[in-house]
């Protein structure tokens, strides 16, 4: 079966993105994890985004097939979402990644580790707005693949 996990940089604990994310996680049929990588230490903005990058790759499942969220990545609709998901299953991948970066996006370093840059468009997403939209999107994915009528086009 395959497990999702989506990490983030960020707290959503106390927000009303936290709800949203909690819900959509509920609702799964396979495995989603969400951890969140939220550095404190006073830092530069680059210092910071290194530190934050070194995070996420450390969470990253052994193994799994990496998605960066980039502005700059390829646009999927929900179909295409789907797609990609059993095409994992059928590869026989066990684990996805999402990493989803601060304020200031994702390193170069973060971005090369992705074997896939994923877009929501040349429109520029709050971070915890972003989580809320994946996982939306891969609930919607899993919907589609099951035939259930959630999605409706």
């Amino acid at each position: 079966m395959l497990r999702l996990t989506i990490l983030a940089v960020g707290k959503c604990r106390g927000t009303a993105y936290e709800a949203l994310v909690a819900d959509y996680t509920r609702r799964f049929t396979f495995p989603v994890a969400v951890h969140e990588i939220d550095e404190r230490k006073p830092m530069t903005a680059a210092q910071l985004r290194h530190r934050e990058t070194t995070l996420l790759i450390e969470k990253i499942p052994s193994g799994a097939y990496t998605v960066a969220l980039d502005p700059r990545g390829k646009t999927f609709s929900s179909e295409d979402i789907a797609n990609f998901l059993r095409q994992r299953q059928e590869d026989g991948t066990r684990d996805v990644a999402f990493l989803i970066g601060g304020a200031d996006g994702l390193t170069d370093e973060a971005l090369t580790v992705a074997r896939l840059r994923l877009s929501f468009g040349s429109m520029i997403w709050p971070h915890l707005l972003a989580r809320v939209m994946l996982v939306e999107q891969l609930y919607r994915a899993q919907q589609i693949l099951i035939g259930h009528p959630y999605h409706r086009g």
